[in-house]
């Protein structure tokens, strides 16, 4: 279907569902509509129908939810002449319409399915040159070094290639500090790096300070290559070997196409999976933006740069005058920017890079306020509606990803609203236990429908409620700060791959045990209500009911923000990957490397002959392995070369029934090990797509919403534990005190 039958099929069902949402029918009559409606819905989902199907079931809901804002706009609002009914209110109706207009943009972006991308193949004497960025701040040289050699790895021309480590912790505003430290600091890291890309064949490059953070050292790279192409990894972005072979591809054949996008895969659990224990049962939370929603955004020419993992033409970031630096967020600004100048992207959906996420909830949410505020920076400075140069439907989708990140705002009016009512018998909501039934409850499953078959294998019933509300909190005054100071938020950078020692609750988690608290008494104000004022019982309980469900959200949260310890430095990546072992005597054994980071591997070992090596038996020669041994390992890499020893040593031997089981340390001290240890960790994308596909299944909502009630009982207790815990020492200090 074309752009202009597209249209023109949009504004025909906007016509048939306007006129639906306003027939004068009873509340009888409505939810007899709203039960055929959600059988209908519910034998489409069933059976996965696809295709026309698709738009129907879509048709079907959204008459649903605008016949409720018809409903709720015309007969749930306080009269104007009770102000303090009215104007709480009033919020909490603009509220719900601010999120049903969101909705709406969403449901456009999603409609028809994404189209899936194949990489042109390009002769490799007509392949473009490429300048790879690697903007660098703070982090340590071991990750530089692992992002590095992946880099290095990729399989390209070798002469076509260039890699740039772009060092922003070492400028000349730094080494020349009058502070001792920071000038010795940046000097030995300046001098550090040097020598590492020296031995790696790679150009190093830094600059005077750090005006425009990552966008002014981003174009300061421009300033100093010359090739066609430029791809971005952050520091902590390692690419796979085939990473510029499934993405240059496309753009010779496309004079305009300005980016290639791909997804940021991450192999370790963001803060709220690993304290909920979710990582390998549970798609991740950005897996819906990276497998549905950009994938969408592409189908309508909106898929934007997302500041790694990427590709870009120089002739397109040079017509704009470099990358954008007016908000904290370069990478969605630039690419808003060149949609406007006509420019194209586009977007492969296998992911190609593996990167590291935030460890702990305090910086999960330092990096969550970066988003918030630069998005919110752009919908400030360059309106996407007023944005000349877009079409409409970039128009709406720049909208749908800007307005997003004023969640914060409408999850605490939620969550406040039903408090209003039980604590202060504010009437916020004029309905009948009827018309609760009729229009509230048939739209709020009418929604949990519609998310569930529209992106149900990518986020699970209740868990988008459940990460907003453990954002809320902290998010809310960076939302507020942006709106009355546009130009006051700074880039930061987000620290990864940082350790934690043992289990606590997170350093500003101390907010969300008050508001449960708070939620858990107006429960018990509800219950009490109920029996002390029966003719307002049906209200009571309907009210009750929502700030129930805000308590089992809350309650979960608890779990959410009770950081679980991790001592792994670096994160290790189940592999399968035969290999030969040396001893410290010359001995060669056979086995695999079944797990590895980019400090160490864990290496099943067998006997030369194939026959697993029995528990506890001696090597030849009588030694058996110890920690503190060295090895070395040898194996094939994904390129087909022999490679070269990479020298380990023993931290621990465990001795199973069929084999011994080793946890080394990499002892690397050469490009070349680096460049081992890459092939090993990173170099196989295979691995990762097989990884999310594994993780990325429908339960259903009757399953998903038992699981999540089940997981949030189970939290509630542990957070609960938690707070139990850390009170117990300063108890008995004070016991021992007096």
């Amino acid at each position: 279907m074309n752009k202009a039958g597209a249209g023109l099929l949009w504004a025909s069902v906007a016509l048939i569902v306007a006129a639906l949402a306003m027939l004068p029918i009873s509340v009888q009559a409505h939810l007899v509509y709203s039960c055929a409606v959600i059988i209908v819905m519910s034998v489409l989902k069933a059976f996965r129908a696809q295709g026309p199907w698709r738009l129907i079931f879509i048709v079907l809901g959204v008459s649903i939810i605008m016949r409720y804002v018809y409903w709720r706009t015309t007969s749930t609002l306080p009269p104007t002449g009770e102000l303090h009914n009215f104007i709480p209110a009033i919020l909490l109706y603009s509220a719900e319409m601010y999120v049903i207009f969101t909705v709406g943009l969403n449901l456009f972006i999603v409609s028809l399915p994404p189209r899936p991308r194949e990489c042109p193949v390009i002769a490799r004497d007509d392949l473009p040159t490429v300048d790879v960025f690697v903007p660098t701040y703070n982090e340590e040289r071991a990750l530089l070094a692992a992002t590095l050699a992946a880099a290095r790895g990729m399989d390209y021309p070798a002469d076509k290639l260039t890699i740039w480590l772009l060092d922003d912790g070492s400028t000349d505003e730094k080494t020349n500090s009058d502070d001792a430290l920071t000038s010795i600091a940046a000097r030995r890291r300046r001098e550090d790096l040097s020598r590492l890309c020296e031995d790696f064949g790679v150009r190093y490059l830094t600059r005077a300070e750090n005006k425009h953070a990552k966008a002014g050292n981003l174009n300061n790279g421009l300033a100093h290559s010359t090739s066609e192409l430029i791809a971005v990894f952050d520091a902590d972005h390692a690419p796979a070997r085939n990473f510029l072979m499934e993405t240059v591809g496309f753009f010779p054949g496309d004079k305009k196409l300005f980016l290639v996008q791909t997804p940021h895969f991450f192999i370790n659990a963001d803060p709220i999976e690993k304290n909920l224990d979710t990582f390998r049962k549970m798609p991740s939370e950005n897996e819906m933006f990276n497998s549905i929603i950009l994938r969408s955004l592409d189908k309508w020419n909106a898929a934007y740069f997302c500041g790694s993992a990427a590709v870009l033409r120089r002739e397109a970031i040079n017509d704009i005058g470099g990358f954008c630096h007016s908000s904290i967020t370069e990478d969605c600004e630039t690419s808003l920017a060149l949609h406007a100048r006509g420019w194209s992207s586009a977007y492969v959906g296998k992911p190609l890079i593996a990167g590291l996420q935030p460890e702990t909830y305090t910086n999960f949410i330092g990096q969550r306020s970066r988003w918030a505020q630069g998005m919110i920076q752009i919908m400030l400075f360059n309106f996407p509606l007023f944005k000349s140069g877009l079409t409409l439907a970039q128009r709406f989708c720049y909208m749908s990803s800007g307005f997003h990140w004023m969640f914060p705002v409408t999850r605490a009016i939620f969550l406040v609203a039903p408090l209003l009512f039980l604590l202060f018998d504010m009437r916020v909501f004029v309905v009948s236990g009827g018309e609760f039934i009729a229009y509230v409850l048939s739209y709020m499953l009418i929604s949990l429908l519609m998310q569930n078959y529209l992106y149900g294998s990518c986020r699970w019933p209740w868990v988008s409620e459940l990460y907003e509300y453990v954002q809320m909190i902290h998010l809310l005054p960076a939302v507020f700060s942006v709106l009355a100071n546009p130009h006051k938020p700074s880039f930061r950078v987000t620290a990864k791959n940082v350790t934690q020692s043992e289990d606590r609750i997170a350093d500003i988690g101390k907010p969300f045990f008050i508001l449960f608290a708070i939620l858990a008494a107006t429960l018990a104000v509800s219950i009490w209500r109920v029996f002390d004022s029966p003719h307002v019982a049906g209200l009571v309980l309907t009210v009750g009911g929502w700030n129930l469900l805000n308590l089992i959200i809350a309650g979960c949260a608890l779990g959410a923000i009770s950081d679980r310890r991790n001592l792994r430095g670096f994160h290790r990546i189940p592999i399968t990957r035969r290999c030969e072992i040396t001893t410290a005597t010359g001995e060669v054994l056979a086995g695999t490397v079944e797990d590895v980071s980019i400090s160490g591997a864990g290496v099943r070992i067998v006997n030369a002959d194939g026959q697993p090596l029995a528990g506890g038996q001696p090597l030849a020669g009588g030694q058996p392995l110890r920690p503190g041994d060295a090895l070395s390992i040898t194996f094939r890499m994904c390129s087909g070369e022999a490679g070269t020893p990479l020298p380990m040593k023993i931290r621990s031997v465990k001795a199973g029934p069929e084999a011994v089981y080793v946890g080394c340390a990499f002892v690397a001290t050469q490009a070349a090990h680096y460049a081992m240890i890459a092939d090993l960790a990173y170099a196989n994308a295979d691995q990762w797509e097989q990884f999310q596909k594994e993780r990325q299944s429908n339960i259903g909502l009757m399953q998903g919403t038992i699981w999540f009630l089940r997981m949030a009982l189970y939290q509630t207790r542990r957070g609960l534990s938690f707070l139990l815990a850390r009170s117990r020492p300063e108890r008995n200090l004070a016991e021992a005190g007096s």
